[in-house]
């Protein structure tokens, strides 16, 4: 069932797995468009795992500019809404059920998009999950950077970074 947004009411928390992700990507997608309306005209065919990277495949005809490309705006929205979605699913994996916000975002624009696109994510560096998930123990709180690399076809296009914060959790 379907809840209506409203302003200034937060969306119910999707239940965390039983175990792992698994099947859960496709349960995620289905709340992340209910908690996010946006989501839902993004264009996100399918979104999966690689590793440590989370991949979203994207039609570009929701997404397109006065040109006939990719709109910049639209790819900066989903380069930050990819990472705060992996930082979401690597929590969910670990048990935790945090809120994640961005602290800070950059982009590079170096190709026009013309098609459909892959959008990939992932730490930006080798030890940050590590440090994440040092801080999360020891504080209940951390950040992470994470990199986001859009792809057309093998041209890469489009080049983001973010800085993302888990808050500690509140007491229930």
């Amino acid at each position: 069932m379907d809840i209506p947004r409203r302003p200034g009411q937060p969306h119910p928390r999707l239940a965390l797995p039983k175990a792992g992700l698994g099947d859960d990507l496709e349960a995620f997608q289905h709340w992340l468009q209910q908690a996010i309306p946006q989501v839902a005209h993004l264009g996100i065919q399918r979104m999966g795992l690689d590793g440590e990277a989370l991949e979203w495949h994207l039609e570009l005809a929701p997404s397109l500019n006065d040109k006939g490309t990719g709109f910049g705006g639209a790819m900066a929205s989903q380069a930050i809404l990819i990472g705060w979605c992996w930082l979401t699913l690597w929590l969910r994996q670990q048990g935790r059920a945090q809120d994640v916000v961005i602290a800070d975002a950059r982009q590079r624009f170096l190709a026009p998009v013309s098609g459909d696109y892959r959008l990939r994510c992932e730490p930006a560096s080798a030890d940050g999950v590590a440090a994440l998930r040092e801080r999360l123990t020891n504080r209940g709180k951390g950040r992470i950077s994470l990199v986001q690399h859009l792809y057309c076809g093998e041209t890469l296009c489009f080049e983001a970074g973010g800085d993302y914060a888990v808050l500690p959790s509140s007491p229930t």
